[in-house]
């Protein structure tokens, strides 16, 4: 196994692994705070927080579970640290409600742009947690074992945040009734 191999001292084969997961750190980061260069930052550091707490990797456990904590306590610090606020979530599709014609682009363009708003309203955690469940599509057991939680708690967090994005969004859209009128 390539962990065994790296913990015996073969760097290349960690090389190897950075490579096969550099995209999945990137993209992790990338959702949170929304920046490039800040991105491509808390990946580095969150493969070299890895490569130093190799030893203590569960093997038995999931290495991209592993590491996707690693990445997003990494990100979530970041963002705490520069006072920075998510601000994207372009990858959400909203499901279209009945009777609405879900291939109306403009329609599509609208609901994205107001999900878009809302949740750069929500803190980092909750983004993170609407991320990882309806994005990543995470089960609450995997969340769990990303932020360090149990998976009833995890439920109970990703409903308030639910709401908290509800709420976002009613608001904007009030605005925007207001706007029209």
């Amino acid at each position: 196994m390539i962990i065994n191999a790296v913990l015996r001292g073969d760097t290349m084969q960690y090389n190897e692994l950075v490579l096969r997961h550099m995209d999945y750190a990137y993209s992790i980061a990338l959702k949170i705070v929304h920046n490039a260069m800040d991105a491509e930052e808390i990946a580095h550091d969150a493969f070299l927080k890895a490569y130093k707490s190799l030893r203590k990797f569960n093997q038995k456990a999931k290495f991209t579970t592993w590491l996707y904590r690693i990445v997003f306590n990494t990100a979530i610090s970041h963002t705490r640290k520069n006072h920075l606020q998510a601000d994207d979530i372009n990858e959400i599709t909203t499901q279209p409600e009945s009777g609405s014609d879900s291939s109306d682009p403009l329609m599509n363009q609208d609901r994205q742009r107001f999900l878009t708003v809302a949740m750069r309203k929500l803190s980092p955690i909750d983004s993170g947690l609407i991320t990882m469940f309806y994005l990543d599509q995470l089960s609450l057991l995997e969340i769990g074992e990303v932020i360090d939680i149990k998976p009833d708690l995890i439920k109970v967090k990703l409903f308030r945040a639910r709401k908290r994005l509800a709420k976002e969004l009613e608001i904007l859209l009030e605005g925007e009734v207001k706007e029209i009128i």
